[in-house]
C-alpha cells in the first residue's frame, strides 16, 4: 500500500475485494486439482468452477452452459468477434462486419486483423459527438452478409454508455449476432443478457474488485461460434486449457458482489464523479467533458484540455501524489491523440490533453477534494511549459 498517494485510475484497475481474496485462497493449496482430471481432487475443483459459473450466470440472467471463462476481458471480445465472423462465413457466407470507432483495442484491432488477414469488410458506425450509437443507424447498416455486429456497452476511456438494449433488439430482428464489450459497463451497470438482447458480452474480472487474468463471455445459447483457442475440450470446446481455479472462483465471488451491492456503490461514486466534473469545468479554463454529460459510468470522468500535454499533465500529476489516466491505460506514452478522441472530432490541440479521473468505492471526499486544490494549477503550468 502506498499511502501517501491517491488512485484514481479505477477504470484501468482495481484492488481485489478482501472477500474475494478470500474466497480464492483454498484453490492455490487446498482444492488445487486439475478440473478434468477424474479423481477426487479434479472433482473437487471441478466443482468450484461450475458453482461460480452458475453465480455468473445467475447475475447476467442466463444458463451456466452459456458462460464461457477466459483469461480476460480482451480475450473475450477475440473470441467473440474472431469467433463469430469465422462461423458466420462458414455458415451462411456472411463476412461484413459492423463496429463502431470507439471500441476498445480488443475489438477494433481484432476487426480489422480479420479484414486485413480475412478477407473480411469492416465498415465503423456512425456516432454522435458524445460517442453514442443511434440505434436507427443500425438498421441504415446491416445487410443479410453482415457475420457480426459490435458495439461497446460503456466506454472505457470516455464513459459513455450506448442504449445496448436498443440496438440488440434491432440486431436480433434482423437475425444478426450482437456482441457487446462490457467490460466496464458490467463493474457499475445492469447486465441482463435478456434484458440487453446481447448474443455474446464480455467480462473481466479486474474492473469490477476481482483478480487480474480472468474473464468470461457469455454466448448465447445457439449462437454460432468457432473456438480461438484448440487443443482441450474445455469450456464446452470454445476455449482450450485448463481453467484457472482460483481466479474462476475470485472472479465470480466479485461479480457476485458488483450485483448485490450495485445501487450503493453507483450512488456513492457518482456523487464524487459529480463533484469532480462540476469544480474541474467551473474552475479550469478551456476545458470540456469528453463523452456523454447524463449518459456516463457512474464513477467515470474525462476532460480535454485545450493546449496541454497529456502525458506530461499525468507526470505532474504523478508526482504530487495523484493517479491518473490519459484515456485508455493502453495508450500512456503514445503522443497522438487516442482513436475515440479522434473520432469524437476533437482537434489536435483539445485531443492530446485528455485527463481520465476515474473513482472507486475506497476513493474519499478528502481525497478528491485533495486532487481538485492541485489540478487547475498543474494545468495551467503544463500550458505555460508548452508555450
Amino acid at each position: 500500500m502506498i499511502s501517501d498517494k491517491v488512485y484514481l485510475d479505477y477504470a484501468a484497475s482495481t484492488p481485489v475485494d478482501p472477500k474475494v481474496k478470500e474466497a480464492m485462497l483454498p484453490f492455490f493449496d487446498q482444492f488445487y486439482g486439475n478440473p478434468s482430471s477424474t479423481h477426487i481432487y479434479g472433482q473437487q475443483a471441478e466443482a468450484a468452477v461450475e458453482s461460480a459459473r452458475e453465480t455468473i450466470a445467475q447475475g447476467l440472467n442466463c444458463l451456466p452452459q452459456e458462460v464461457v471463462f477466459t483469461s480476460c476481458g480482451s480475450e473475450s471480445d477475440n473470441l467473440a468477434l474472431r469467433g463469430a465472423a469465422w462461423a458466420a462465413r462458414q455458415v451462411r457466407n456472411a463476412d461484413h462486419i459492423l463496429i463502431s470507432p470507439v471500441e476498445h483495442h480488443a475489438v477494433s484491432h481484432t476487426a480489422q486483423q480479420l479484414a486485413d488477414l480475412f478477407g473480411f469488410e469492416l465498415e465503423y458506425l456512425p456516432i454522435d459527438e458524445h460517442g453514442v450509437v443511434n440505434p436507427e443507424t443500425i438498421k441504415e447498416h446491416l445487410r443479410p452478409s453482415t457475420a457480426i455486429v459490435s458495439v461497446i456497452h460503456a466506454n472505457n476511456e470516455i464513459g459513455t454508455i450506448n442504449p445496448i438494449a436498443e440496438i440488440g433488439a434491432v440486431c436480433r430482428e434482423k437475425g444478426i449476432p450482437f456482441h457487446t464489450d462490457s467490460v466496464q459497463g458490467a463493474a457499475h451497470l445492469p447486465v441482463d443478457v435478456q434484458e440487453l438482447n446481447v448474443d455474446l458480452l464480455a467480462l473481466g474480472a479486474h474492473k469490477f474488485y476481482g483478480p487480474k487474468g480472468v474473464g468470461a463471455l457469455f454466448v448465447r445459447r445457439g449462437t454460432p461460434l468457432y473456438p480461438n483457442q484448440t487443443g482441450g475440450s474445455q469450456e464446452s470446446g470454445l476455449r482450450a486449457g485448463t481453467q484457472n481455479v482460483p481466479y474462476i472462483v475470485g472472479m465470480a465471488e466479485a461479480f457476485r458482489l458488483a450485483q448485490e451491492d450495485h445501487e450503493p456503490r453507483q450512488a456513492y461514486v457518482q456523487a464524487l464523479r459529480d463533484r469532480i466534473i462540476g469544480r474541474v469545468l467551473e474552475e479550469v479554463p478551456y476545458t470540456q467533458l469528453t463523452g456523454h454529460p447524463a449518459e456516463r459510468l457512474p464513477n467515470h470522468t474525462s476532460f480535454a484540455f485545450k493546449a496541454v500535454d497529456g502525458n506530461n499533465l499525468l507526470m505532474l500529476l504523478d508526482v504530487q501524489g495523484f493517479a491518473c489516466s490519459s484515456g485508455s491505460a493502453c495508450k500512456t506514452g503514445n503522443p497522438e491523440p487516442s482513436d475515440v478522441l479522434t473520432a469524437l472530432g476533437l482537434p489536435t490541440e483539445w485531443g492530446l490533453g485528455s485527463l481520465r479521473v476515474t473513482v472507486g468505492k475506497e476513493t474519499t471526499p478528502a481525497e478528491v477534494d485533495k486532487f481538485l486544490e492541485v489540478l487547475p494549477a498543474l494545468v495551467e503550468r503544463n500550458r505555460d511549459l508548452n508555450q
